[in-house]
């Protein structure tokens, strides 16, 4: 059931590869991350894509577009219509972007971490999110900042 605070219009596409379909709950990561982009500040109209694909789908993004041959967690690619120069109908939604989850690291991390499966894909659903709205956790500062972000929407 969605959060009745959730912003309905901002608008996510969800699709599961076949092999995860049946673990994955489709509508609990419309709703985070409809209530990540509200805890930001960030209001529709908009779109946003998750993915939940394997390993090796993660391994091919990771080396195309961060020149490391590993599979990883997550992945989000933020729209900068301002590097493109594609420019929206008014009335057209802004197209945030897209997030990759690689269901495999999703079960190992939940049981290296000692919680389900469900609650680390709704953590990495958020981190994902918070990537595409500017949040870096690539030094030490930005990782603070994210993590006390992520444990603040999560709780």
């Amino acid at each position: 059931m969605l959060n009745q605070s959730s912003d309905p219009k901002i608008e996510v596409t969800v699709q599961i590869e076949p092999p995860f379909e049946q673990q994955v709950n489709p509508v609990r990561i419309e709703d985070i991350v409809r209530r990540t982009l509200q805890a930001v500040g960030i209001a529709g109209p908009l779109e946003v894509s998750v993915v939940v694909s394997d390993d090796e789908t993660l391994r091919e993004l990771n080396q195309r577009f961060r020149g490391i041959d590993a599979p990883t967690d997550v992945l989000s690619f933020a729209e900068e219509p301002e590097k493109t120069g594609f420019i929206l109908p008014p009335d057209t939604p802004r197209y945030l972007g897209d997030i990759v989850i690689s269901f495999p690291r999703v079960i190992a991390q939940a049981a290296e971490h000692g919680h389900s499966p469900a609650e680390e894909l709704d953590l990495l659903v958020v981190h994902g999110c918070l990537h595409l709205v500017g949040y870096n956790d690539e030094t030490e500062e930005g990782a603070q900042r994210m993590w006390a972000k992520q444990e603040e929407i999560l709780t």
